[in-house]
């Protein structure tokens, strides 16, 4: 009975999704409570806290439909704003299993950040998505291993150094992280406790605006690099923060032919370029109705200035929350330069642009 009572109910979940078809059990089960949902993955806030005036810490318990991720990775996490879905990526900063804990640090310009930053309340309810991304830990693990990180860059690696910590890892590791000043640091009193707990850990804190406090001061040197880790020649190195301190360990490492053992993590995508003189065509948004010129910018732009307000989160083509169904014409990938024409195609608005006539199902 113990086992046919799970099949039963699956066979009756089928049989109401089926019935409910085109709007799935789900539309209905979240009316209920939002937690109920059986296929896409939800996340309620079980704990909030505030480490610093600018950031947010809050705990998730994810629905029946999360699977887990690997330490490193990242999850696209949804809220509504104004009756417009958005989504960001963020990485679950708690060692692998268990409940999610995030921190999101509020960017002045940013909808999303500053939106959790000032609501994040415990019962807050988000979407997730399946964890992705490939900075990851190695399996075995490397004898030695150097994390960096700076400001909120700090979430990915301090998932990676919580499940060293909780694994027992029998090897060095270095943990050198970067924040403005003392009172800016986040995540000081866990840090301790995982070095207190792991003999093995070192933490080191450099400020980068005050002489005070910490183990190093100013910014990211080699000087840093020897002092924090003498042995990182012959490390992994993990590395995630602001774009000057990647840019900074990126160059060191390229100097020193270390390239190869440098494992970053970046939220940031390259600049792209357009070339609006060359633009021709018409853009149609065929749901809409609406019509423009092509202007040469991403589609998702050229939305936005026809008065659509079309779903989207990263704009650098990462979270694809934007990608809708090009059902005629060819358009471009401002990242990887590939053309394609194929109709009713699925494609990313905020880094595909027209080429000549293009019309989108929105």
């Amino acid at each position: 009975m113990a086992t046919l009572l799970p099949r039963r109910v699956r066979s009756l979940a089928s049989l109401a999704e089926a019935l409910l078809t085109p709007h799935g059990v789900d539309r209905y089960l979240e009316l209920v409570d939002p937690m109920l949902v059986r296929r896409e993955i939800r996340g309620r806030v079980t704990a909030v806290r505030r480490q610093t005036p600018d950031t947010v810490t809050f705990s998730v318990r994810p629905s029946r439909a999360w699977r887990d991720f690997t330490a490193g990775q990242y999850v696209r996490l949804t809220v509504e704003i104004d009756g417009v879905r958005r989504t960001r990526c963020y990485s679950p900063c708690g060692p692998q299993g268990g409940d999610l804990e995030f921190t999101v640090k509020a960017d002045p310009h940013g909808l999303v950040s500053r939106y959790l930053q000032e609501t994040t309340r415990v019962g807050s309810v988000f979407g997730l998505s399946e964890p992705d991304g490939e900075f990851t830990l190695p399996t075995p693990r490397p004898e030695k291993i150097l994390l960096v990180s700076g400001g909120s860059g700090v979430t990915p690696v301090l998932a990676m150094v919580r499940t060293l910590v909780a694994e027992g890892h029998q090897g060095e590791i270095v943990f050198l992280h970067y924040s403005n000043t003392a009172s800016d640091v986040l995540y000081r009193e866990e840090l301790d406790a995982l070095a207190a707990q792991h003999p093995g850990l070192r933490v080191v804190h450099a400020h980068t605006h005050s002489r005070r406090g910490g183990d190093l001061h100013g910014f990211f040197t080699k000087e840093h690099l020897a002092a924090a880790a003498p042995w990182y020649r012959d490390a992994e190195t993990y590395l995630c923060g602001p774009k000057p301190l990647m840019d900074s360990v990126r160059e060191q490492f390229a100097a020193e032919g270390l390239s190869e053992r440098l494992h970053t993590e970046e939220f940031t995508a390259p600049p792209l370029t357009f070339d609006a003189e060359a633009a021709e065509g018409r853009v149609r948004f065929a749901r809409s109705g609406r019509e423009c010129d092509n202007s040469g910018k991403p589609l998702l732009e050229q939305a936005e200035d026809a008065g659509l307000t079309p779903e989207h989160g990263c704009r650098m083509g990462i979270c694809f929350s934007c990608t809708q169904v090009k059902t005629a014409g060819r358009v471009r990938n401002a990242r990887t330069g590939e053309i394609s024409g194929e109709e009713n195609e699925e494609i990313q608005l905020c880094i595909s642009v027209p080429v000549g006539d293009v019309e989108i199902h929105a």
